[in-house]
């Protein structure tokens, strides 16, 4: 009789395929080392240039350019800042050039910027003379900021107008007059300016509350206070054209804009 053999059940390996583990969201985050030794050779590259820079005279400034300025003024600028020819453009102190430009009188504001290797370019905006100060037997250029200018020979700039310190002492080139009077016919005579009065003024007259320009024709024009000192230059100067043509007047009153008065 056949033996029967009894058969097992094969037994099957099953194999589970687990997900892959993620980097943690921090390690995504992080450069690699390669990353790290590539930055940090560029920032001890970029360290040793400067430090090579700040050394070598590879940025010496050798040049100075001045924009916005008339020559006189600019030869001021470029001798006032020459003890910094020859120093580095990268180690240029700024507040040592401010203190250079701020200390010339003829400057009312500059700005600069470096102009890479060798230039430094300074803007300038110079100060604007309206007037010549009289005292005794000297005289000084005045800006329209009421700022002394220069002194100046008497008989130079004809044609500024003459103002007196009559109530203060000598000015201070660079200084600000300290003469009242004087103050309101610098500030009468920059408004003059900026209304682009058209007539010569040869001297200017200050009183109390009475305002006068004496014009190049030797008419008077009595302006009064210093309110509206626009509305009255434009009045006038419509009127004057009309009384050089009619005849000859010894004064123009308009410090009553609405009724001018000529004599």
């Amino acid at each position: 009789m056949p033996q029967r053999v009894s058969q097992r059940p094969h037994s099957r390996a099953a194999v589970a395929h687990l997900p892959a583990l993620e980097r943690a969201p921090i390690l995504r985050v992080l450069p690699s080392g390669r990353s790290l030794l590539v930055g940090f050779a560029i920032v001890l590259g970029a360290v040793g240039l400067y430090v090579l820079a700040r050394q070598t005279p590879m940025f010496a400034l050798d040049g100075i350019e001045v924009r916005g300025a008339p020559a006189p003024v600019a030869a001021h600028v470029r001798t006032a800042l020459s003890p910094l020819e020859g120093k580095s453009l990268i180690t240029l102190d700024s507040a040592e050039v401010a203190r250079l430009l701020t200390a010339l009188p003829d400057v009312a504001a500059a700005g600069y910027d470096r102009d890479f290797p060798h230039t430094l370019r300074v803007v300038v905006r110079p100060e604007h003379p309206v007037a010549v100060a009289r005292r005794g037997t000297k005289a000084w250029l005045v800006a329209a900021s009421t700022r002394t200018v220069a002194a100046v020979p008497l008989e130079t700039h004809p044609d500024l107008p003459r103002i007196w310190l009559a109530h203060s002492g000598e000015p201070q080139v660079g200084a600000a007059i300290t003469d009242r009077f004087a103050l309101r016919a610098v500030r009468a005579l920059a408004l003059a300016r900026e209304a682009h009065f058209g007539g010569r003024i040869r001297m200017v007259r200050v009183r109390e509350s009475d305002l006068t320009f004496l014009l190049g024709s030797r008419l008077e024009l009595r302006l009064g206070d210093l309110r509206a000192i626009p509305l009255k230059l434009a009045i006038a100067s419509k009127v004057l054209s009309g009384l050089r043509v009619n005849g000859d007047y010894g004064y123009l009153d308009v410090s009553v804009p609405e009724r001018p008065v000529a004599d």
